[in-house]
């Protein structure tokens, strides 16, 4: 068993998640939350609705105890986080906290998350100011990509948003190049870490951004609707949350402490979910056994397309990154991601499956559950999903 993470007590890591029947390979969309978590955050929930007033009085010093049972596990100062719903709730806290000049410009690559890239052209729109998009071969290593980005920089730019951890191609960016550059032009950073939490050792500081946002719901296996968002301490006291409540006259970070009548039980649960994980498995052995099977499984899917395919779908992707891999598609495989999506769920898999520059990708993203039987279904089954939405196969 030794494909098989196990607690400190010798069971499977999967024992630490509910059972779903589902093959799991996507913990980089939809991270699963552990079953500690769930029954604690239900707890809560049963603890709101038996005293709702009382519950929503004490909701914001309970909040403030989870930023500050949060920050160690991203190595920031609590002072200096707040929490939202999501990195796209984060992104668009800074794109309206910090306006951008009319006419100036607001730079991103070619790999950004669509819904950032959404919040970004909105504000551009609405500031009059223009986006700049940087093209980053995808085999680019980190001086080539941080030159590329660079090189669409102008004397009008006033903002640059870069994704630490690409969604499109699970690559990371050279973020702490590029906001170093910056800073030292006074120009504003704000990087999408969505996928960085826990994933990545030290991801703020890594980036060191004027504003960086990362999802605590994927790879860091809190409940949904739980993200960091930490700003430089010059550029704090300018966030304010997207909605304005009784928080609102507090200073940063705590007028992001009290969002009104809203259900803080995830924020509440994510400081026990990541705790919870660090004594069972430890996170060091989780990220090292799923980078150990997102490897196995992109080599995996290559030799097979390979044998099956007439194209060699081998991909090179510049800045790799632990548990969140890339494996190309042949071009055979002619339908949309999304179609991709719905036929390996529809047959028991959580998998999901990228578009860029024309081409399709399998994002393969494992957890601590992660085993090599799970890769071995994959072969058996998904291959012949995919040679289902094929228009031909090679011999």
């Amino acid at each position: 068993m030794a494909d098989v993470l196990l607690t400190r007590d010798g069971r499977p890591a999967a024992a630490l998640w509910p059972a779903s029947g589902f093959v799991h390979l996507n913990h980089g969309s939809y991270g699963r939350v552990p079953l500690a978590a769930v029954d604690h955050q239900q707890r809560l929930r049963q603890e709101m609705e038996h005293g709702t007033a009382r519950f929503m009085a004490r909701a914001p010093e309970r909040v403030r105890r989870s930023r500050e049972e949060i920050a160690p596990f991203l190595g920031v100062d609590a002072q200096l986080l707040a929490l939202v719903p999501n990195a796209s709730a984060g992104v668009s806290t800074a794109l309206r906290s910090m306006p951008l000049p009319a006419g100036s410009e607001v730079v991103v690559t070619d790999h950004a998350y669509g819904a950032v890239r959404m919040g970004v052209d909105r504000a551009a729109r609405e500031a009059g100011a223009a986006v700049k998009v940087a093209t980053v071969p995808l085999d680019a290593d980190a001086e080539t990509a941080a030159d590329a980005i660079w090189s669409v920089v102008t004397e009008r730019t006033a903002m640059i948003v870069l994704d630490q951890i690409t969604s499109p191609t699970a690559r990371l960016l050279p973020v702490g190049e590029v906001c170093a550059r910056a800073r030292a032009r006074g120009i504003v950073t704000v990087v999408d870490g969505a996928h960085a939490p826990l994933l990545l050792t030290d991801p703020v500081r890594a980036a060191g951004a004027d504003v960086w946002v990362g999802n605590l719901h994927k790879f860091a296996s809190t409940p949904r609707g739980t993200a960091a968002l930490v700003a430089h301490e010059g550029v704090a006291d300018r966030l304010r949350p997207l909605i304005d409540s009784w928080g609102a006259p507090h200073p940063y970070p705590h007028r992001f402490d009290q969002q009104g009548s809203d259900d803080y039980t995830a924020w509440l649960t994510a400081p026990m979910a990541l705790h919870h994980l660090e004594d069972e498995l430890g996170w060091d052995r989780i990220r090292a056994h799923a980078t150990s099977m997102a490897e196995r499984a992109v080599a995996r899917v290559s030799e097979a397309l390979a044998d099956t395919y007439d194209d060699d779908p081998a991909v090179q992707v510049g800045m790799p990154v632990g548990p969140i891999r890339l494996a190309g598609l042949p071009a055979a495989v002619a339908v949309r991601p999304d179609e991709l999506r719905a036929r390996f769920i529809a047959a028991g898999f959580e998998a999901t499956f990228t578009e860029h520059d024309g081409r399709l990708f399998w994002r393969v993203s494992p957890h601590a559950y992660t085993t090599e039987a799970d890769l071995d279904e994959l072969i058996e089954r998904g291959l012949a999903l995919l040679s289902r939405a094929s228009t031909a196969v090679g011999g």
